[in-house]
C-alpha cells in the first residue's frame, strides 16, 4: 500500500521490480540506489511465482480492490520492452477478468500499436476498466531511455482515439512552460492530468499560481479533470477548497463516469 506523496496516486499498487533502464536523472530511482537495470523484487523466485503471489493477494483482497483500483508500478516503468511488460500484461488482465480497474503508468510506447489491434472481445474489457498514463514533463533529455515526450503524446492520441482511457502525469515540473505546453498538446485526448512538483525543489510561489491559472484554463476547453498534488497547493499557498470545479480530489475515480 503507497503512503506519502505515492498515495495521491493510488490507494494500491502493484511493484514486481525495482530499478528502471528510462534512467530519469530525478527519479527516486537514483536516491534508493535501485540502478538501470530493473530486478525482480527480492520476495520472488522467479516470474512465474510472483504472479501466483500476485493472484492470491487478489483474491484475497477483492472486494477492496474492485473499488479502489491498481497502480502499476511506483518502482520501476511497468511496460518496459521484454521486461516488464510480460508480467505486467499477465497481472492486469488477471486483475481486469476479476473486474479490478487497473492504471498503467509509463514513458514507453513500443506496445501501444499490439493493444489496439488486440482482439475485440477483450479488448473491450480493457477499454472499461484499464487506464493507460504517459508520465510527460517536455524534457527528453532528462529521460535518456524511455521514448519520447512527442512518441508519448502520439500513444496517448492513439489509445484515446481507439476508445481506451487515459491519464498524464505531469510530475514533476522542470520548469512551467514545459509542464503547460504538455498540457496543450494533449488536453484533447487526455480524461486526468496529474501534477506534481519535483521533490525538495522550492519553486516560486507566483509562478505556480500562474502555472496552474493555465493549467486550469487549458483543461476547460475539454472534459478532462485535473488533480494537483498536495506539495503544489502548499507551495502555492492555495487551498484544495479554492479550486475551481474542474479539479478532483485525490479519490477522483476514473472508471465513474457520476464523479464530480
Amino acid at each position: 500500500m503507497p503512503n506519502g506523496a505515492a498515495a495521491e496516486y493510488a490507494k494500491y499498487a502493484c511493484n514486481f521490480y525495482k530499478g528502471c533502464s528510462n534512467s530519469c536523472t530525478y527519479c527516486f530511482n537514483n536516491r534508493w540506489g535501485w540502478g538501470d537495470v530493473p530486478t525482480l523484487r527480492k520476495c520472488f523466485k522467479d516470474e512465474q511465482h510472483a504472479l501466483e503471489a500476485f493472484e492470491k493477494e487478489l483474491l484475497k483482497n477483492l472486494p477492496e480492490l474492485q473499488k479502489h483500483g491498481l497502480l502499476f508500478s511506483f518502482t520501476t516503468d511497468p511496460m518496459l520492452q521484454y521486461i516488464t511488460e510480460i508480467l505486467t500484461w499477465s497481472a492486469a488482465e488477471m486483475a481486469i477478468l476479476k473486474n479490478v480497474p487497473c492504471k498503467i503508468l509509463t514513458k514507453c510506447t513500443g506496445w501501444v500499436d499490439d493493444l489496439v489491434e488486440y482482439e475485440k472481445d477483450n479488448r473491450e474489457k480493457w477499454k472499461t476498466l484499464c487506464a493507460f498514463g504517459f508520465t510527460l514533463t517536455g524534457h527528453d533529455e532528462l529521460e535518456p531511455g524511455a521514448s519520447t515526450n512527442i512518441e508519448r503524446i502520439k500513444a496517448m492520441k492513439k489509445l484515446h482515439e481507439a476508445g481506451f482511457k487515459t491519464w498524464a502525469s505531469i510530475e514533476p515540473i522542470i520548469d512551467a512552460k514545459s509542464s503547460l505546453n504538455m498540457i496543450e498538446k494533449t488536453v484533447s485526448f487526455c480524461d486526468l492530468f496529474k501534477v506534481g512538483l519535483k521533490s525538495g525543489k522550492k519553486y516560486n510561489d507566483d509562478n505556480l499560481i500562474w502555472f496552474m491559472d493555465w493549467a486550469v484554463s487549458f483543461i476547460n476547453k475539454n472534459n478532462s479533470k485535473i488533480y494537483f498534488k498536495n506539495s503544489l497547493l502548499q507551495q502555492a499557498g492555495i487551498s484544495r477548497e479554492e479550486l475551481p470545479s474542474n479539479c478532483v480530489t485525490r479519490d477522483y475515480n476514473m472508471f465513474n463516469f457520476n464523479n464530480k
